[in-house]
């Protein structure tokens, strides 16, 4: 339906030889007409009149009455989403309302459910650890998809590998393509640094260090298209949730931004002053992004074409993600792991050394990912070098970060992703960082940890 009301033509002549002298002003003028004319829609061939008011009907509606047919759409959808999980037929009102009033929150950035308290110690007995011939190198990135039943994860050996995460089991995989091979057979031919999947599922996005971005169909593994552009390889993807919107950061200091339902390119964001080591974005018309060794965060407000800079961390940041859309957690060679608000330019809050000290050199440890289950009050975090994934609770108003559990691990977690139902925090593990080869664990496995989360039922 256009958004444009399209003008008629006056004078025009119908089939059966009448003129309309002047363009009926209201639907009920427009059907005393149509009556008046005794125009039978059987009688009449492709240009008949009832058509022709259907189409001008359509064409009138209004700003209002659109928007009360879309909220019309919407609330049934709701109810048919509740019948289908109460599996009855009458439905509460009242959950309606509440999953309203929790969607205007979100989209406005100020939902925030406090979950962290209600979540009990890991049993270490029910982590699961998967392996395949495939990922034979570290494990560099990995993304979950919307629905909390596939797994999508890459390496250093340029390959990509679907998961099922109902049975644990390997799905599909994208090989390493060699670079001698032609350019119909498609892949990977350098190491991949990055993915993403929509929030409807229909697009899988991995980036390399080759500077491209290839979309794939996660349902079939299936090649879709490639973007180029990037100078330098690509170190983050990140889709704005419920579009098909893509962001790419890279190693060239600049953020792109790709219209997926059009397969282009839109536009390019500068700023960062050296290679950009993280992205993030959530339902708003906003990314952030971390600047590696130009020590600052930067939230970049698209529409406005605005950015805000942030600065505290003492080293390089290797990474950061959204709480919500005001908030932000972030952690970097300098062991610190700090908690940011958009309204102000430094932490809100920060706590040095979370992952321990080095004994024989006094120094942090590296925190190399972090992690955060979106609209809630639990973080996750993990060191290069210590051996813990560890569960952090943010405070009041985002000003204190509690320490609730810890999960021994073995390696470099180079890759941290809550499933968005907040059951499972999945953790890519390797024997060297991702974006480098400066110590090495011979000791660690290149695998993928699967660490089952449970909550306390309420009563």
């Amino acid at each position: 339906m256009s958004f444009f009301i399209r003008k008629n033509q006056r004078g025009a002549k119908r089939n059966n030889g009448a003129t309309v002298t002047g363009r009926p002003k209201t639907y009920k003028e427009k059907k005393r007409l149509a009556h008046d004319d005794e125009i039978s829609s059987h009688s009449e061939g492709e240009n008949d009149d009832s058509r022709v008011y259907t189409e001008s009907e359509e064409d009138e509606e209004t700003v209002q009455e659109k928007r009360l047919r879309l909220t019309k759409e919407y609330i049934q959808e709701i109810e048919n989403q509740e019948r289908i999980r109460r599996e009855e037929h009458d439905i509460d009102k009242s959950v309606i309302a509440h999953r309203l009033k929790e969607d205007l929150l979100e989209q406005s950035g100020r939902l925030r459910r406090t979950v962290a308290d209600s979540y009990e110690k890991v049993d270490e007995a029910l982590i699961r650890h998967l392996h395949c011939k495939d990922h034979k190198q570290p494990i560099t990135c990995l993304t979950i998809s919307p629905d909390c039943q596939s797994l999508f994860t890459a390496s250093k050996d340029c390959t990509i590998v679907k998961w099922c995460l109902v049975d644990f089991k390997k799905v599909a995989a994208i090989k390493r393509v060699d670079k001698k091979t032609s350019s119909e057979v498609k892949g990977h031919k350098s190491v991949v640094q990055s993915l993403s999947i929509s929030s409807d599922g229909k697009f899988l996005a991995s980036g390399d260090l080759d500077n491209q971005i290839h979309i794939w169909d996660p349902m079939t593994m299936k090649w879709m298209h490639t973007f180029r552009g990037h100078r330098a390889g690509i170190t983050g993807l990140v889709f704005r949730r419920g579009t098909h919107t893509l962001y790419s950061a890279s190693m060239d200091r600049t953020v792109k931004i790709w219209n997926l339902d059009e397969m282009s390119y839109v536009e390019t964001l500068l700023g960062h002053q050296d290679a950009i080591t993280s992205i993030d974005a959530l339902n708003k018309e906003r990314a952030i992004t971390a600047g590696g060794r130009d020590n600052s965060l930067r939230v970049w407000k698209i529409p406005e074409e605005s950015q805000l800079i942030f600065n505290g961390h003492q080293g390089s940041i290797d990474c950061v993600r959204l709480i919500n859309e005001d908030h932000f957690v972030s952690c970097g060679d300098d062991g610190m792991l700090s908690l940011w608000g958009s309204q102000k330019k430094k932490p809100l809050c920060s706590v040095s050394g979370a992952h321990g000290v080095d004994a024989s050199n006094n120094q942090a440890f590296w925190i190399s990912s972090v992690a955060a289950l979106t609209n809630t009050d639990l973080i996750a975090s993990a060191g290069s070098q210590d051996g813990f994934i560890r569960l952090w609770k943010c405070g009041d108003n985002f000003r204190t970060l509690t320490p609730l559990l810890s999960v021994p691990v073995c390696g470099f977690v180079n890759s941290l992703a809550f499933s968005s139902d907040g059951k499972m925090l999945i953790a890519g593990l390797g024997q060297e960082h991702r974006l480098g080869r400066w110590w090495r664990n011979g000791s660690a496995k290149n695998e993928i940890v699967i660490i089952p989360l449970k909550q306390r039922e309420t009563s």
